[in-house]
């Protein structure tokens, strides 16, 4: 099935399939797993780099000499495409935006290590701002005649959905016949995307579900289904493998980029009782809906949860907290200490 189609290696495959024991006793599952795509190995990990597999193929095949794409300032995608056209030998060109900023942290010093070349919006992170100056330079460098490959947000395209396609070929191989119910946190929807197709041709018996961080429900629902129709198309599968009954819940965020509450005490509970990490911009938000689920009794006990890890740890970097939000942290003076030795 993917076989004609080109596909560059960026990441260690098959990620593991991880049991939470610890975390599922906490929400009352009886079996709770962790589809580790933050070991993807590809700049820090995480979901981009089964994308860019299929996707940057496409750049290489068509003899473009760099890739321009587009995501906030915290961009996930923004930093794997870096790192990916680095390991490729394209040159990257990224469109971020956002709020200021004084300093260089998370995911955006790790762009300016791989060398990438920045334009930032100052001030919003809007996809259609966003794209208008990704075109704009897309022309600029044209015109210097150098041949820049487009990537969109999050590198969700046809291609890029076929990453998660067959990421449910390899999660197939983990469970077997299996009944499963699989969380994945959505955003710019080719995750999603792949994971219902790919559930449709190899895990018949899955249960679906998105956590949306960005997006609402119905927007989020057009977007998946042009994109599973693109990658169905490419795989040469009828159309009737298409997947529109997963469940989509989009109350679990606020607004994107943003911390929530309920999202700090999922990442703090899952670093706590399994040592996970997850950011609070996408994965956490996504545990979050989880949790929220499986306490409410929305979710069936007997069947084993499936939560894809979608990495984002350079984001966790991103931030200041102060030593006040921390009561476990005791500050002692050397003076203090030495007291003790009397």
């Amino acid at each position: 099935m993917f076989s004609k189609i080109p596909r560059v290696k960026l990441s260690n495959l098959p990620t593991p399939l991880e049991p939470a024991d610890k975390l599922a006793f906490h929400l009352g599952l009886e079996k709770l797993l962790i589809k580790r795509d933050d070991l993807t190995g590809l700049a820090f990990g995480g979901n981009k780099a089964r994308k860019l597999e299929f996707e940057l193929a496409q750049a290489i095949a068509g003899g473009y000499d760099s890739v321009i794409t587009v995501g906030a300032q915290q961009s996930n995608h923004a930093r794997m495409t870096a790192a990916a056209a680095c390991k490729l030998g394209l040159d990257v060109k990224l469109v971020l935006g956002g709020k200021d900023f004084a300093e260089i942290k998370g995911n955006l010093l790790l762009d300016t290590m791989f060398g990438a070349e920045i334009r930032y919006i100052n001030g919003s992170n809007e996809d259609e701002d966003l794209a208008t100056l990704q075109h704009a330079w897309r022309d600029e460098l044209a015109a210097q005649g150098k041949k820049p490959y487009v990537l969109p947000l999050g590198g969700s395209t046809p291609y890029g959905t076929l990453g998660y396609v067959k990421a449910m070929e390899e999660l197939a191989g983990q469970t077997g016949n299996e009944r499963v119910h699989i969380f994945t946190p959505v955003s710019s929807c080719g995750t999603l995307a792949g994971v219902a197709l790919g559930a449709s041709l190899f895990i018949p018996n899955a249960e679906v579900t998105g956590i949306s961080v960005s997006r609402k429900n119905d927007e989020i629902r057009e977007i998946t289904k042009e994109l599973q129709l693109g990658a169905a198309a490419l795989l040469g599968v009828s159309e009737a493998f298409i997947f529109e009954k997963y469940n989509l819940y989009d109350n679990y965020f606020e607004e994107y980029a943003k911390p929530v509450k309920i999202a700090r005490e999922a990442a703090d509970d899952c670093a706590r009782l399994e040592g996970l990490i997850f950011d609070q911009v996408y994965t956490a938000k996504a545990m979050a809906g989880l949790f929220d689920l499986a306490r409410t009794g929305a979710l069936r006990k007997d069947v084993p949860v499936i939560f894809i890890h979608t990495g984002g740890m350079p984001e966790v970097f991103s931030g200041t907290l102060l030593c006040e939000d921390y009561p476990n942290i005791t500050k002692l003076t050397p003076d203090e200490v030495r007291r003790l030795r009397k």
